[in-house]
């Protein structure tokens, strides 16, 4: 769907002083208030290296080795992608070097098969990947042989899957939304759940009662957009629940749950919010407005905000690559990644080729242009947290 500017009708202030960044071990509750009523924007142009670092990974490209690099997983040691298309490859890249290692494709309707791969999870410390199939998990070794599958608990669907630790996973349980209108009919859909059987290792309870899906309908006809529920960040992680007026930030070490965000109320249409990287100076989010055109098919415009702690003060973000002459513009919130990677961008060989062509890349990114090919893979360029 066409994302557009929802333009300059947001206004944010801080409650409280000296709001911790995700990573840090602040226990009070503090928290950001989001009051969507205002009309009041002021843009901010920032480097992306000048608050990140940032690597890039030309993936090889070779008669076995083609893919549409659609990024799955990223670990220490590796790369997962897949295509568009349906067709069950996954792909598996060296990080460092972006070498092939290996693709795998268990696609089928057996036991010991996937239909089709909703989103993966690399556990790089046990050599599993975890192929999410809807309502069933398959897990293979790194040279895709099947070790075991379990069906998820209670009919769960999981929308969002990453690695928590050794032993599980956590996800969002997307099931909640088709009770648009009508009261939870779970305690929780955020979860951590066994790697090894899929059962519920905790619940994480976030307080609403009627369900607010990302949903609009008009008679029979239902369109939605996607509301990132979980988000990673460095040792924390963020809760989103569009059912709930708060951002929650999640403490693995303590099992503990603090408001990050408090929206005030929106009215109509509703605005939704969830969140992109955190830093210790910047904060990036994404504010979706619940409204669709039918008759354009267009609708959900979307609008990319940042607070800025040093300053105090809130602004339209303008992330540019300074790989780039012409200030290539990047999107914080559009992906993320975990660990150290905060968030990841895919550049297209053509457009980096023609980019070179009229000189208007700088080293490393001229430098790997300069060795691509029309047919070439993409580049995955990862934005990493600095230490």
């Amino acid at each position: 769907m066409k994302k557009t500017n929802i333009g300059a009708f947001i206004l944010l202030f801080f409650i409280g002083i000296g709001l911790k960044s995700c990573n840090q071990t602040d226990t009070d509750s503090k928290y950001i208030t989001v009051d969507v009523k205002n009309n009041y924007f002021l843009k901010k142009e920032i480097a992306l290296q000048d608050f990140m670092d940032v690597e890039y990974i030309p993936l090889e490209t070779t008669d076995e080795f083609i893919t549409q690099g659609v990024v799955m997983a990223i670990s220490d040691k590796y790369i997962l992608t897949k295509n568009y298309v349906n067709d069950g490859y996954i792909y598996i890249f060296d990080r460092k070097t972006g070498k092939g290692i290996r693709k795998i494709n268990r696609k089928g309707q057996g036991g010991e098969e996937y239909a089709f791969i909703v989103s993966a999870v690399l556990d790089e410390d046990n050599e599993e990947i975890f192929v999410n199939s809807s309502k069933k998990i398959l897990v293979y070794d790194l040279y895709g042989n099947f070790k075991r599958s379990f069906n998820t608990v209670g009919g769960a669907d999981y929308m969002d899957i990453f690695n928590y630790d050794k032993n599980n996973l956590i996800c969002y349980d997307m099931t909640v939304y088709y009770r648009d209108g009508e009261e939870k009919d779970k305690e929780f859909y955020h979860s951590i759940i066994s790697k090894k059987d899929g059962s519920v290792t905790r619940g994480i309870s976030i307080p609403f009662k009627t369900v607010k899906a990302p949903f609009v309908r008009q008679g029979d006809v239902i369109t939605a957009t996607t509301v990132r529920a979980l988000i990673p960040c460095q040792n924390n992680w963020l809760l989103v629940e569009t059912s709930s007026d708060t951002v929650y930030s999640y403490r693995p070490d303590n099992n503990q749950l603090n408001p990050f965000i408090v929206k005030q109320s929106s009215g109509e249409p509703e605005v939704l919010i969830t969140m992109g990287p955190v830093t210790d100076r910047y904060y990036f989010f994404k504010i979706i407005e619940k409204k669709f055109d039918f008759s354009k098919g267009r609708g959900f415009p979307a609008t990319d905000l940042m607070y800025d702690k040093e300053e105090d003060a809130f602004y339209k973000p303008v992330i540019v690559n300074a790989d780039y002459i012409n200030k290539q513009e990047v999107n914080m919130t559009e992906n993320v990644g975990n660990g150290d990677v905060a968030t990841y961008q895919n550049l297209m060989a053509d457009r980096l080729i023609e980019a070179y062509a009229d000189n208007k890349l700088k080293n490393p990114l001229k430098e790997i242009a300069a060795k691509l090919n029309e047919e070439s893979n993409p580049v995955v360029m990862l934005v990493k947290y600095r230490e």
